[in-house]
């Protein structure tokens, strides 16, 4: 490491601890070179999630293009933003706890409708003609025949 005020590169830690979100360790340091003392903080490094997309394009994953998705199909329905913050927070949990970093974009949207079926009907099919492309009215009716079925 570093030091900040005079650039020597060896310091000796003095003092560690965790942040008060325990996300993070502060290290208090004295440089080798002048003396003097500076903290660090120390973060896990993250491996990014990469979509896989139709067109087989990749993008980072975007937790907020998911919400704002979600927030769509729910518009003027009577779920939560802390429900669909909760339904984010689990699907990134879910692929993050996947093997893969490459995740296709059709297992997001999967996830995305097996919560929004549980908590909104009416966002779950809302969803599902924009993510499946329903093409004309009988897809429409089949997916709703399947919804009726299970219920």
């Amino acid at each position: 490491m570093k030091c900040p005020y005079c650039t020597f590169g060896e310091s000796k830690v003095i003092d560690s601890r965790p942040t008060d979100e325990n996300e993070r360790i502060r290290r208090r340091r004295e440089c080798l070179g002048c003396g003097k003392r500076f903290t660090t903080y120390e973060v896990v490094e993250s491996v990014p999630l990469v979509v896989v997309k139709k067109d087989n394009s990749r993008e980072e994953f975007d937790r907020s293009k998911l919400m704002r998705g979600l927030l769509r199909a729910c518009e003027k329905r009577p779920v939560s933003l802390e429900q669909l913050e909760a339904v984010v927070e689990r699907i990134e949990n879910k692929l993050y706890a996947s093997a893969d970093r490459e995740i296709d974009s059709s297992v997001i949207g999967e996830l995305a409708m097996e919560e929004l079926r549980s908590i909104d009907e009416v966002a779950y099919v809302r969803f599902a003609s924009v993510y499946r492309q329903f093409k004309d009215i009988n897809t429409f009716m089949n997916e709703l025949r399947k919804l009726l079925g299970e219920a």
